[in-house]
């Protein structure tokens, strides 16, 4: 492929319309969807104070990396997997794009799935259709992922204009429909009397657990963090905007989903995580037909989000490949992927896979493009070398293979953390891999390249 005809990747500041609201409601509203529900409810395994401590700390430290990457953004012009080339190099950041691209088609297969079971509840309710689970439920179910994919490829038809304008429009839909589900649930039963509630000991969450648990959602948006302020017109809107949102969005979204999921293990005698879904807690609570089209609506917004950034990544893989095309691309296959929890027969254990998954694989790559930007560049790159082969960034024939070294050490490092008793007890260990990949990064290249780094073939 030849890199020096490419489009530039940069978008300039004239090209440039999100304003600092865009950025903000872009951001609650990638979080306030159907997965962040399901979080809040799967936190309900540590008991309430935990699970908000786990929250609101883990959560912060993971939109701290967001800020980052979102100056990069800024600064550049450049989406997430186009700076990547810089550190990676060229042809080295067609890695961390196949990652981007299967993580964000694996959140919108897992919005789609939890909207779909609202579409089967919502024929269950009008048509008497059996429920997902029992004999004939499969068919609501098979509707409910058909009608939600052809909602998403409608809400992307134009690009990041119709993403916006989703955005725009879902974020009213969603605050309304969380005020109303937050007003049934403390009707139901009081904030002392969920702050009181145990865990039953067979389903206890270590902190540990929880922390990767809560980072592997959220750092999996900070990969997509420069896809979106690479359009804003002030460093404010690309920094402390998506933080704030971001944050808001995870922290009150997964609240309600905590105490929604407490409130029915209270009120019925028994708790079980495999039902923390908003559709059946949305159910439970008799919020009725029009909570369950609300729910459907809302993965709208955090589907746009995932499928821009997954159409982002496949253009850095295939830079003639225009945007709207590779969303359709993205839309298809997320469709297909949506139906993997149908066949394994458990939602929640492919979605705690595929957070293990997550945890594994984005930590060292996000510590591998700051480290390179702000120590290693100074925070300066040189914007006509991206596309240039032969370039400053080109490395070994394209690939920076000590960043590629790096990453699979940091894989490595996480999946042997992850078996330590005490960190699972403690602190996790998405954080701690990202330090050492990053540490073990800035050195390789260090005794590699030099001082800052002035590449040849």
């Amino acid at each position: 492929m030849n890199h020096d005809n490419e489009r530039s990747l940069s978008i300039k500041p004239a090209q440039r319309r999100t304003s600092s609201w865009d950025m903000f409601a872009t951001w609650v509203g990638a979080n306030a969807n159907n997965g962040t529900w399901y979080i809040g409810g799967v936190l309900a395994a540590c008991g309430f104070a935990a699970a908000m401590g786990v929250l609101f700390l883990s959560s912060a430290l993971s939109y701290l990396f967001l800020s980052l990457i979102g100056f990069i953004g800024f600064k550049t012009g450049v989406s997430t997997m186009g700076i990547s080339r810089a550190s990676f190099g060229l042809r080295g950041s067609y890695l961390p794009s196949i990652i981007n691209v299967t993580q964000f088609i694996g959140w919108t297969a897992v919005n789609t799935y939890i909207a779909a079971t609202s579409v089967s509840y919502l024929m269950h309710d009008i048509a008497g259709w059996p429920l997902y689970g029992q004999t004939g439920g499969s068919k609501g179910m098979i509707c409910g992922i058909l009608v939600m994919s052809i909602l998403h490829i409608i809400s992307i038809a134009s690009g990041s204009r119709s993403v916006q304008l989703i955005e725009r429009i879902g974020i009213i839909l969603v605050f309304v429909f969380v005020l109303w589900e937050s007003i049934v649930v403390f009707q139901t039963v009081s904030l002392h009397e969920i702050m009181s509630w145990r865990v039953p000991a067979k389903f206890k969450m270590n902190i540990g657990t929880a922390v990767d648990t809560v980072a592997a959602f959220n750092l999996a948006w900070v990969t997509a963090g420069a896809d979106f302020t690479r359009f804003t017109r002030k460093k404010s809107a690309a920094t402390a905007m998506p933080f704030g949102g971001a944050l808001l969005g995870v922290v009150w979204f997964a609240f309600i989903g905590l105490v929604a999921t407490i409130s029915i293990a209270i009120a019925s005698g028994s708790y079980d995580p495999n039902n923390s879904d908003p559709s059946t807690i949305a159910s439970r609570l008799g919020l009725g037909i029009l909570a369950l089209i609300v729910i459907i609506l809302t993965s709208m917004t955090a589907n746009a989000v995932n499928l821009l950034a997954a159409g982002s990544a496949l253009s850095n893989i295939f830079p003639r490949l225009k945007l709207k095309k590779s969303l359709w691309i993205v839309a298809v296959l997320a469709t297909f992927v949506t139906f993997i929890p149908m066949i394994l027969g458990s939602f929640l254990d492919a979605f705690i896979v595929f957070l293990d998954y997550i945890g594994m694989v984005l930590g060292p790559i996000i510590s591998i493009i700051i480290v390179d930007f702000y120590l290693r560049n100074r925070g300066h790159y040189r914007l006509d070398e991206l596309t240039k082969r032969k370039g400053s960034y080109w490395y070994v024939n394209g690939i920076n293979w000590v960043a590629i070294l790096t990453w699979l050490i940091g894989a490595v490092i996480f999946f042997a953390l992850q078996h330590s008793a005490f960190l699972e007890k403690t602190v996790g260990a998405t954080f701690i891999t990202m330090v050492l990949s990053g540490a073990l990064y800035y050195y390789l290249m260090k005794l590699f390249y030099g001082g800052l780094k002035k590449h040849v073939n």
